[in-house]
C-alpha cells in the first residue's frame, strides 16, 4: 500500500504542524482542500493554512450568513476573524489568522 505522494506527504506534515489538535471530521476536509488542483503551485504549508482558514470560516463561523445578508467579503471576514482565531486557538494552531493579512502569505 502506498503512502501517498510526496505532496500529499508534505500536506499531512503541514497539517499536523500547524494544527496539532484538529478533529479528524476537520482535517479531512481541510486536506482534501489543500489537495484541489488550484492549490498544485502553492507550497503544502501556504495550501494547508488556506484550507483551514476557508473551511473555518465556511463550517465554524457566520461568515455564509453574514455574505448573504449583504455583507461583503471583507466586512463579512472582519466580523468573523475573533471566531476564526478562536477556533485556531482550540485546535492549537501555531499561527493566528491577522486582520490585516493577507490571505496568502
Amino acid at each position: 500500500m502506498s503512502a501517498g505522494t510526496a505532496r500529499q506527504r508534505a500536506i499531512g506534515k503541514a497539517l499536523t504542524a500547524l494544527l496539532p489538535a484538529v478533529p479528524y471530521s476537520d482535517s479531512e476536509p481541510i486536506r482534501a482542500a489543500a489537495q484541489a488542483p488550484h492549490m498544485k503551485t502553492l507550497p503544502p504549508s501556504v495550501a494547508v493554512w488556506l484550507a483551514t482558514v476557508a473551511h473555518i470560516r465556511h463550517v465554524h463561523t457566520d461568515y455564509d450568513a453574514l455574505r448573504d445578508e449583504g455583507y461583503d467579503k471583507d466586512s463579512a471576514r472582519f466580523f468573523v476573524l475573533d471566531a476564526v482565531n478562536a477556533k485556531l486557538t482550540e485546535w492549537r494552531a501555531t499561527r493566528l489568522l491577522e486582520a490585516d493579512e493577507e490571505e496568502g502569505v
